[in-house]
């Protein structure tokens, strides 16, 4: 009698590694989960760099205008220039290894749930050290000598009466308007507990405070306040914590005793992103300890740029 002629569904073209398709898959469902509980990276200036440990974010200050005298030379104006280099942390990773006879005794894909998994544990570290990230901007004095720093805003109130942190964050948006930061890809972010508080006051949904569409009470949802997106974010309520404390493997700084911390408000310009590897999955059978690993990983830091682009709200 023959062998079957056996059609392997993880090869490519029926070709090389017989795992090679479902790599792919488990990759995009890594991918996929980090896209979708991901908050804040979309919100920050991200570069890609292809080698090295670091990179440089030139900052440029301010000019001026005046008029001119007929017949007087016109010698130009002095430019502020500055510089803010992002390091690259240490690798970040989340791994798992399935035993062979547990997944042969599993009567579902344990593999989709635990790349899902992977996905939103990169996303939460992500988020968390943007968000302390987005705390110490708002704390931060100027990059440019002689400019504007940002702002760390003590409403009392804020944590429970929404009226009040409302009106904090209109102060907000008028606070980065005097500084001449630009109105659009502003963002507010809060925790759950924050955001339908904000979603059941009553001016903000109601059509003759705002436009249609700014919202959906039914559904739980707001989008803007004083021009700012509103961004509900999970992770805000461990990044608005008593953080002090160094995450050994980061080579940045992060570690900020963020309490009593309500929002942050900032412009996208506050904060900057280095990617040297983005969001990667691998997989390797160990015959000797008869399992698969799956590890997902990527290589990133961030930084503050521009703190006059940052506002926090805080109770105290």
């Amino acid at each position: 009698m023959s062998n079957a002629v056996v059609s392997r569904l993880g090869q490519v073209n029926g070709a090389n590694d017989v795992n090679a398709l479902f790599l792919k898959v488990w990759s995009g469902e890594v991918l996929a989960t980090f896209q979708r509980e991901n908050k804040m990276l979309g919100m920050t200036n991200v570069r890609s760099i292809s080698s090295g440990k670091s990179a440089q974010f030139p900052v440029i200050g301010t000019t001026s205008a005046s008029y001119h005298t007929p017949g007087n030379e016109i010698l130009g104006t002095s430019v502020k220039h500055a510089e803010k280099t992002i390091n690259i942390d240490d690798l970040l990773v989340s791994s798992a290894f399935i035993a062979n006879i547990d997944e042969a005794k599993n009567h579902y894909d344990v593999r989709s749930t635990y790349t899902s998994e992977m996905g939103r544990a990169l996303a939460n570290t992500v988020d968390k050290n943007l968000l302390q990230l987005a705390v110490l901007s708002a704390r931060a004095s100027s990059t440019i000598t002689g400019g504007n720093g940002g702002l760390s805003h003590v409403d009392a109130d804020a944590g429970t009466n929404v009226a009040s942190l409302i009106e904090s964050i209109f102060f907000c948006a008028q606070t980065l308007d005097e500084k001449d930061v630009p109105s659009e890809d502003r963002f507010c972010v809060v925790s759950p507990a924050q955001y339908y508080n904000i979603v059941q006051n009553d001016k903000i949904l109601n059509r003759d405070f705002g436009a249609q569409n700014n919202g959906v009470y039914a559904d739980g949802t707001v989008i803007k306040v004083a021009g700012v997106n509103i961004v509900k974010s999970n992770t805000a309520v461990t990044a608005f914590a008593d953080n002090s404390s160094a995450v050994s493997g980061t080579n940045n700084t992060y570690n900020v005793d963020a309490q009593y911390t309500q929002a942050v408000v900032f412009h996208k310009s506050a904060l900057g992103t280095v990617k040297l590897m983005d969001l990667g999955m691998e997989s390797e059978y160990d015959l000797r300890r008869q399992g698969s690993l799956m590890v997902a990983k990527m290589a990133l830091g961030h930084g503050i740029l521009r703190p006059e682009s940052a506002t926090l709200i805080k109770t105290q």
